[in-house]
């Protein structure tokens, strides 16, 4: 790993040693909060930002904003975007130019219980990655597979995460 002292190298650096330091220090909790808006739409809290999702209206919503799974796709190309630029750092890749594009295929018929055997969610996600620079292509895909081994949320897609869900329903 370069020791360039970039700042995300720096951060990793400081990320190593608090760890090295002590264990509990690579404990991250994320939280996110979401209240329920007109029709089928919410608002979402996330730190100090609010973000509004909705539905376009063939799935009942007003289309004011994009849905929950067109999110998941910002999520999963914007943390492949963190995680290429921490990475080529680490590995001293050059990206001059760095797109990427996702489609997700969803069959409707899981989600309205059309049927049961359809899952709800995505079938298949396809990501595109371009890149550009002066390295070999041998460092760009050297890059690509370890972005793919340590992006978060793409790991949250291809391994199974517990999810437990609490209902609280409030006294009449």
């Amino acid at each position: 790993m370069p020791d360039s002292g970039t700042e995300l190298n720096t951060i990793a650096a400081q990320t190593a040693n608090a760890v090295a330091a002590n264990p509990a220090n690579a404990a991250a909790v994320f939280a996110a909060s979401a209240t329920a808006g007109e029709g089928v739409s919410s608002q979402v809290g996330i730190r100090s930002f609010s973000v509004t999702v909705d539905e376009p209206p063939v799935l009942g919503g007003r289309d004011t904003a994009p849905n929950p799974v067109e999110f998941y796709l910002a999520s999963l190309l914007s943390c492949q975007v963190v995680t290429y630029r921490f990475w080529a750092e680490r590995l001293g890749v050059t990206l001059d130019s760095l797109a990427l594009h996702a489609e997700g295929d969803l069959d409707v018929r899981g989600f309205f219980g059309l049927d049961d055997d359809v899952r709800p969610g995505f079938t298949q996600v396809r990501v595109t990655v371009d890149v550009a620079g002066p390295d070999a292509p041998e460092r760009y895909r050297e890059l690509h597979d370890i972005v793919d081994k340590h992006c978060p949320v793409l790991d949250l897609t291809v391994n199974q995460t517990p999810v437990t869900t609490d209902l609280r329903i409030a006294d009449a």
